[in-house]
């Protein structure tokens, strides 16, 4: 099984170098080796002015030099901040194009916590579902360090975000997810066009209601980032409420 994680970033100097080292480290796991399966690191850079893509070439030298796991960590450079959608489609063709099985997204600030990937992996070992998506919300609430307010407007968009979509999934904002290269090939990668968080709603919308996949939910526990800048904003909230509708309407490629 060969799996591909998708990490987009923008001025992440602080995480980044100790986020290639948690996934990557994945490799000589236990239950790794017993599976046969082998996880790689695709970083997608929108030209972070704080060196973020500077420090990922310096791991991939080491690699090349013999100090790390060789050909297991690629880098897409971008020339401007193009968002988050963009990052991932881009990360999604990579997989189709390099012969992936599957590519497992999250976010570079460890609010996902890269231990929980194994989590996946045997999940996806068991079920052979398209997707799996990793849900604060099922079970109960794992948030750590959320205000209340934030809380709020996340636990209850999820709610409106199900409910106009029909897809049954407890956190479609989610972006702690691990997908099939073969579902992801039954949709329309170049029609994506959410730039936001809505583009987690938008890609679950499509596994399930365009591609017919199946899913299954991992429960995961989020954590406030501690380390770099936080990019949710008002544009991303708004943009999220207006792409529910369009796509329940069937306004999309």
């Amino acid at each position: 099984m060969k799996i591909l994680v998708a990490i987009p970033t923008y001025n992440e100097k602080d995480n980044i170098g100790r986020m290639i080292n948690s996934v990557l480290s994945l490799n000589e796991s236990d239950s790794a080796i017993k599976s046969n399966h082998s996880i790689s690191l695709l970083i997608i850079d929108d030209n972070s002015p704080d060196g973020t893509r500077r420090i990922v070439k310096e791991f991939m030298e080491k690699q090349k030099n013999g100090g790390g796991e060789s050909g297991r960590l690629f880098l897409i450079e971008r020339e401007k901040k193009m968002g988050l959608g963009t990052a991932y489609t881009a990360a999604f063709n990579f997989a189709v194009e390099k012969g992936y099985d599957y590519v497992l997204t999250m976010d570079c600030d460890f609010s996902h916590n890269p231990e929980e990937i194994s989590g996946f992996v045997s999940l996806m070992e068991t079920e052979k579902c398209g997707m799996i998506a990793g849900s604060r919300y099922s079970g109960g609430i794992r948030i750590i360090n959320w205000s209340m307010k934030r809380l709020l407007i996340s636990y209850f968009a999820n709610i409106y975000a199900k409910l106009v979509t029909g897809v049954k999934i407890s956190d479609l904002t989610g972006g702690f997810n691990m997908y099939d290269v073969n579902c992801l090939k039954k949709i329309n990668l170049g029609g994506i066009s959410s730039r936001g968080y809505a583009f987690q709603i938008e890609m679950k919308y499509r596994m399930v209601k365009e591609a017919g996949c199946s899913f299954k939910e991992y429960p995961i526990i989020f954590y406030e980032r501690t380390m770099g800048k936080s990019k949710m904003s008002n544009g991303i909230i708004f943009e999220a409420f207006f792409r529910v509708i369009k796509l329940r309407l069937g306004l999309y490629r």
